[in-house]
């Protein structure tokens, strides 16, 4: 099974090369990536969390009862719009804690499935937050950039002491102490 890369590695800020179109081997890689955000309880998965430079996302936004992952190659967001709101989101590569990010309402985005097909989608809510979390990945961009600089500066030092008491990927409740 592919490995969670976690912060500070440096390779969680670089940006990720386009997939080259019906490129068969991005089928397995998907696959890999759905089994290891199921078994992580994420919603999304960006390919340089595993330690992969592609611009590959995969999502499910749906109840947690269902699975219904979608695969997207070479993902862009083409418009966000609607008033900015404030939610505290979590990452699998920001394991024990979850951090105040703003962003709009609503995502466009433009990508190719694995079978080399252009489609667009556009949500809010859920789906619009974790297009933009994922794709921010593809762009080196992490939680802790896109946090303010007031949270960012919180969200370290939790995330120092998360990372001290053994908080792994997936855990985004964790509480560490407070000194």
């Amino acid at each position: 099974m592919l490995k969670i890369v976690t912060s500070p590695d440096p390779l969680l800020n670089q940006v990720s090369e386009p997939c080259e179109i019906g490129d068969k081997s991005l089928k397995k890689l998907a696959k890999q990536m759905e089994r290891v955000m199921y078994a992580t309880d994420g919603v999304g998965i960006a390919a340089p969390q595993v330690g992969i430079l592609k611009r590959l996302i995969v999502i499910d936004c749906s109840p947690e009862d269902e699975r219904d992952p979608l695969t997207l190659v070479n993902p862009e967001i083409l418009d966000t719009w609607g008033d900015i709101e404030v939610e505290e989101e979590g990452c699998l590569s920001c394991p024990g804690i979850r951090i105040p990010i703003a962003r709009k309402a609503w995502a466009r985005v433009k990508y190719f499935d694995l079978a080399g097909e252009e489609w667009e989608i556009e949500g809010d809510g859920l789906v619009g937050r974790c297009l933009q979390h994922e794709i921010d990945h593809l762009n080196g961009i992490t939680l802790f950039e896109s946090a303010t600089p007031r949270e960012r500066i919180k969200a370290l030092k939790l995330y120092e002491e998360a990372r001290r008491a053994g908080a792994k990927p997936g855990d985004t409740d964790f509480e560490p102490r407070v000194r």
